[in-house]
């Protein structure tokens, strides 16, 4: 050992008193835990200090293939296609994942550091010291679908609403404050708040993702294992590594209900049956109906592209769609719109290159015409549902007057 690896030891060993590092030594493994803040630029020395400093058997991040072939792959978003992205219905996951990242890109800007550069430097360092590197995270993916699976209605709007929030927050942290974070003190706080706000999200987001990672950790080879964590993990994990875990059962996604789907067809077919049996009863009541369902439903969702700022054959597109993909359970307006838009208003190259800038600000989200289509897809689903239950309202009052 050199003499600046043992001070760098020594140091390492210091900073276990502020429950940074943590060191557990079971079934002959000795396993150092690291803390982390994405956005701190103090984490990313840490990193580097401490596995050029241990020279571990593996190093273990924080990571999925996924995320890590995005880290590693800068042009990820100029190969996007825009059109595939709604055909697969997965715009608005891609919006969540923008808004998501939106807000550690404000932070780390702030503190003049790359998002996830202690990832990063996990990966260099693990390399550079010929240690095997870990992806230890589950696929998040499946870590989406169990939490969208598991919070319910409510808890899925106040994820919407939470996510869609940061987009909007112009919040501030001081790199003394985003240290304080990372003590186990503030973890336990943080956490206790979070659990109380969204006691069904906490399990497939944190206590099964301690889980995951505990185990993955745990089997990686050799004899000292270094792993880089967000610091909120490091207390479960502590804990769970002492444990045998199943990683197939933590990876199953759940199997969707049959009851939504079914709900879904039964509403369309309620309002038509009610639309047909008051036309037969009082078609002046009838002919009511079927203009409150157009007008409600189309101009709602009309009103919600426009919002979007989307061009106005998407806004047309969804006022004519929208009264007609209501009555099915596998259509969207939203579909529609965002694909009109993506034709008339395709993004460019330099779209797709100014993404991760755009996503800094408010007005970067709607001017990026990748975004642009994103936010015109939901703004016109959400704009369709909610002229959905304001029209199918109308149609039921207007069946039971004409009934009674």
């Amino acid at each position: 050992m050199t003499e600046n690896q043992r001070i760098d030891r020594e140091e390492i060993m210091q900073e276990e008193t502020t429950n940074t590092v943590i060191r557990i030594e079971q079934d002959d493994k000795l396993y150092i835990l690291i803390g982390t803040a994405h956005v701190s630029k103090t984490s990313a020395e840490e990193v580097k200090r401490v596995i050029e400093a241990e020279r571990p058997d593996a190093v273990c991040i924080e990571l999925d293939e996924q995320r890590y072939q995005a880290i590693m792959d800068a042009d990820k978003w100029k190969k996007m296609d825009i059109f595939k992205v709604i055909k697969d219905k997965k715009a608005t996951l891609l919006l969540m994942n923008l808004a998501i990242s939106s807000f550690q890109k404000r932070m780390a800007k702030q503190f003049n550091i790359e998002a996830g550069q202690e990832m990063i430097q996990g990966i260099k360092s693990a390399e550079e010291v010929g240690a095997e590197l870990v992806l230890a995270d589950r696929n998040i993916q499946i870590t989406f679908s169990r939490i969208w699976g598991n919070v319910g209605t409510k808890g899925k709007l106040m994820l919407l609403t939470q996510v869609l929030a940061g987009i909007f927050s112009n919040e501030t942290i001081t790199e003394e404050e985003l240290e304080k974070m990372k003590s186990q003190d503030a973890i336990s706080s943080i956490l206790d708040e979070f659990t109380e706000h969204f006691p069904r999200l906490k399990t497939p987001l944190i206590d099964e993702r301690d889980q995951y990672l505990a185990e993955k950790i745990k089997r990686a080879k050799g004899k000292k294992i270094v792993a880089v964590l967000g610091a909120a993990h490091v207390p479960g994990i502590t804990e769970e590594i002492k444990k045998d875990h199943d990683l197939n059962q933590l990876n199953k996604v759940p199997k969707k209900s049959k009851w939504p789907k079914r709900i879904a067809w039964f509403i369309p077919i309620a309002i038509v049956g009610m639309i047909l049996t008051t036309f037969i009863m009082n078609p002046e009541a009838g002919t009511a109906q079927i203009w409150s369902w157009l007008l409600w439903n189309g101009l709602f969702s009309a009103v919600g592209t426009a919002i979007a700022f989307g061009h106005p054959l998407a806004i047309l597109t969804a006022l004519l769609a929208a009264p007609i993909t209501s009555l099915n359970p596998l259509m969207a307006a939203g579909w529609f719109s965002g694909l009109v838009q993506a034709y008339v208003k395709k993004p460019q190259v330099s779209d797709f290159e100014a993404l991760s800038d755009d996503v800094y600000t408010v007005k970067g989200f709607w001017q990026n015409k990748v975004t642009r289509v994103l936010l015109v897809v939901m703004l016109a689903n959400l704009g369709s549902t909610m002229g959905t239950i304001i029209a199918g309202t109308d149609v039921v009052r207007l069946f039971i007057e004409n009934i009674f």
